[in-house]
C-alpha cells in the first residue's frame, strides 16, 4: 500500500482549485468511535449524565467504549456542514484524531474529525447514545490522510473552535499525550470480533468538550485543528433544514 500511494503522490495531478475535495473515505467504509479516552472526556460525561456511574466504570475497565458512527456516505468534508437534531437541547462538538486502519488492523493514516454529539440525549440515558451521536451530517472528516510512515510519533496538539458572529463563543485545546489507552489497543478492541475487508476509521475520543452551557446553533461555524495533520471547518445547520436544501 506505501509504495502505491507513494507513486500516486508523485504522478501529476489535476490542480485543487478545479476539483471538489469530498470527505476521504468510500460510501460503504464504517467509521467508528471511542468514548471516554480522555479523563476531560470521563468528568464531562459525569457532569451530564444521570447515570455518570457508567462512564467511571468504562474509563479504568480493559475493555474500552467502542460505538458505530456513520457509514461513509453520511460523513461529510471541510467546509460542508454540520447538523443539530432538532431534538436536541445541548449539541457539541468533538474534536477527535481519526485513525484510518486497513484491514489487517494497521494503523495507516490520520485524519481530523469531529464526532458532532447531542449532549442532551446521551446525558438523559446512556442507551440513547446511538441517537445522540448517530444521525445524518453528524460526522465530519477532513479532506486529508497522512499517512502514518510520515508521522514520526503520533502524538498530536488537538484544538477547536467555536464561532459565532465575528465572536469565539468557545475555544480549547489538548494532546494525544493525554489518552488514557493506546491507539494500538483501541484497533485491537475494535478488530477483536468484526472482520473490515476495506478498513475502517476509527475516532479516538475527545480530549475537550464545551460546558454545559455552551451548545452548538444555527449559523455557527466549527473550526479544528490538529498539528502536523492539518484543519477541519464546518458551518452548523439545523438537520431539517439541511434536508430542505438537499430536497
Amino acid at each position: 500500500m506505501r509504495a502505491q500511494i507513494s507513486a500516486a503522490l508523485n504522478e501529476p495531478g489535476t490542480p485543487l482549485a478545479d476539483v471538489e475535495l469530498l470527505a476521504p473515505v468510500d460510501p460503504d467504509t464504517e467509521v467508528w468511535a471511542a468514548g471516554v479516552t480522555y479523563e476531560r472526556s470521563l468528568d464531562a460525561r459525569v457532569l451530564e449524565s444521570s447515570q455518570g456511574d457508567v462512564y467511571s466504570r468504562v474509563y479504568d475497565a480493559d475493555r474500552p467504549e467502542l460505538f458505530f458512527k456513520a457509514i461513509g456516505w453520511r460523513v461529510v468534508a471541510d467546509g460542508e456542514p454540520i447538523a443539530v437534531r432538532g431534538d436536541s437541547t445541548l449539541t457539541v462538538p468533538e474534536p477527535e484524531l481519526a485513525l484510518v486502519v486497513n484491514s489487517a488492523a494497521q494503523i495507516v493514516g490520520y485524519a481530523v474529525a469531529n464526532d458532532v454529539t447531542s449532549r442532551s440525549i446521551e446525558g438523559a440515558n446512556p442507551l440513547y447514545l446511538p441517537q445522540a451521536k448517530m444521525y445524518d451530517s453528524s460526522c465530519a472528516l477532513s479532506t486529508a490522510i497522512t499517512p502514518s510512515w510520515e508521522v514520526e510519533s503520533p502524538v498530536f496538539d488537538i484544538s477547536c473552535e467555536i464561532r459565532r458572529g465575528t465572536s469565539v463563543i468557545w475555544s480549547a485545546s489538548t494532546s494525544t499525550a493525554r489518552m488514557h489507552r493506546a491507539l494500538e489497543d483501541l484497533v485491537s478492541a475494535l478488530y477483536a470480533e468484526i472482520t473490515f475487508p476495506a478498513g475502517a476509521f476509527l475516532l479516538t475520543g475527545a480530549g475537550i468538550v464545551p460546558d454545559l452551557d455552551v451548545t452548538l446553533e444555527a449559523g455557527d461555524v466549527v473550526t479544528i485543528d490538529i498539528d502536523g495533520l492539518g484543519s477541519l471547518t464546518n458551518p452548523v445547520r439545523r438537520r431539517a433544514e439541511l434536508s430542505a436544501i438537499r430536497g
